[in-house]
């Protein structure tokens, strides 16, 4: 017993450690793919994107290490510290960061660039797990509610006012997480009518919504009486003239915001979206080029550097978030199935040890592991394929960038540290 407390490799889940090697290496053969040209030669250099990306996937190697170096207890016991810090990090990019596309996401290290919030996103993940999974903490209590969506949503501020909207989306996945400890599932319940309700408003208007809404109160007033006048004066109407009120606020605020506040390019996405307009010359040209390049694929795929869209360099930036186009393209329906069912495969994985945690903790962190890598899969491939705007989420272990996948490679890494602490009496 007393060697495996010293192996630092005891108990850990090879399984995880397999899905993760499989899942980067292909990234990694589609990055080369989609940023090789006949003149670079060079694998490991930090003048081509694939050898950049070698170097940083070859970087993991001591990032794992050290990760798993440390015993599972000090990522509770030190959860709020290390959340802390990654707060200061992002509040740190208003005074030293570089502004890139618009966004002041980046920290410049000369040849190196980090975004620190493809970082936070563990960090929240551990203080929020250590905050449910504290013995006196009841979650049923309102106050209790609020500093939970207090630690999600301050990072997600943070990054909103980069701005980086796309990234601060996916700290709705711990939403998932809330409710698996007990929030009501009210609440989720809200939020896809808050989205459905600013879909609508910019669809037909704020008056065609507002006057469907009266409408079906209408109707629902003319059943009540139907039934029995007496009954309409017993129901509580109150309520009703409330939500009402509430609802008529956030459409009008809803319509005013999109008119006033969203900048052009952020409304031309939404109505690409709706099919208010196309664009494929403009602002849908990436999602345009991408389900060309995905759809040339067909089946079984044109084969490994011979998709001549990709090879053509028809998707701009298509080694980033549009990795999936090359999927589609060279590698066809069965390439993308595949690597859709190993993502599956590893967040079911995640979900099946995080149930055998007798640590509440671990519990917590696993679900909010799987919860964001289940946001991003569905967020990215939605937006390459043309089922979603253009966001700017990248796909895990494939999208390039050292700061992406270092992100999710701490992620993953402390899951399997935590994971490796239930087997093994630490």
């Amino acid at each position: 017993m007393r060697q495996e407390r010293n192996n630092i490799f005891a108990g850990i889940d090879w399984l995880l450690v397999l899905l993760f090697v499989v899942l980067v290496g292909f990234g990694w053969l589609n990055i080369y793919s989609a940023s090789k040209s006949e003149e670079d030669i060079q694998i490991l250099s930090f003048s081509t994107k694939y050898g950049k990306q070698l170097i940083f996937i070859c970087l993991t190697i001591p990032l794992i290490v050290l990760i798993l170096f440390f015993n599972s207890k000090f990522y509770e016991k030190f959860s709020s510290i290390l959340y802390i810090i990654s707060l200061l990090s992002l509040v740190g990019l208003f005074l030293f960061g570089k502004t890139i596309n618009g966004a002041t996401s980046w920290y410049n290290f000369g040849v190196l660039g980090l975004q620190p919030s493809e970082f936070v996103k563990a960090f929240t993940a551990l203080a929020v797990a250590k905050l449910l999974s504290d013995r006196q903490y009841n979650f049923k209590l309102v106050k209790n509610q609020i500093k939970a969506f207090a630690i999600i949503f301050l990072p997600a501020f943070l990054i909103i006012l980069q701005p980086d909207a796309g990234s601060a989306l996916i700290y709705l996945s711990f939403f998932f997480v809330l409710h698996r400890e007990g929030l009501t599932l009210y609440y989720i319940i809200i939020g896809v009518a808050i989205v459905v309700l600013f879909l609508l408003t910019i669809l037909f208007g704020t008056t065609i919504v507002l006057s469907s809404l009266l409408g079906v109160i209408s109707v629902f007033t003319a059943y009540i009486l139907y039934k029995g006048g007496k009954r309409f004066f017993r129901f509580n109407w109150y309520k009703i003239i409330g939500v009402y009120l509430i609802v008529t606020a956030f459409v009008l605020s809803s319509g005013f915001a999109y008119n006033n506040v969203f900048k052009q390019h952020h409304r031309d996405r939404f109505e690409i979206l709706l099919g208010l307009k196309q664009d494929n010359q403009g602002i849908g040209y990436n999602s345009y080029q991408s389900e060309l390049t995905i759809s040339s694929g067909g089946v079984s795929g044109k084969g490994f550097l011979k998709g001549d869209l990709t090879q053509g360099d028809f998707v701009p930036e298509q080694h980033t978030d549009y990795i999936f186009s090359v999927i589609g393209e060279e590698w066809g329906f069965i390439g993308s199935s595949l690597v859709i069912i190993l993502f599956m495969l590893m967040m079911y994985r995640i979900l099946y040890l995080s149930e055998t945690h007798t640590n509440k903790f671990g519990r917590i962190y696993g679900y909010s592991l799987a919860s964001i890598l289940f946001f991003h899969v569905i967020v990215n491939i939605g937006m390459v394929i043309g089922l979603l705007p253009t966001v700017g989420i990248p796909l895990p272990f494939f999208s390039y960038g050292g700061s992406s996948l270092w992100g999710f490679t701490i992620l993953l890494f402390i899951f399997i540290r935590l994971d490796a602490h239930k087997k093994y009496d630490w």
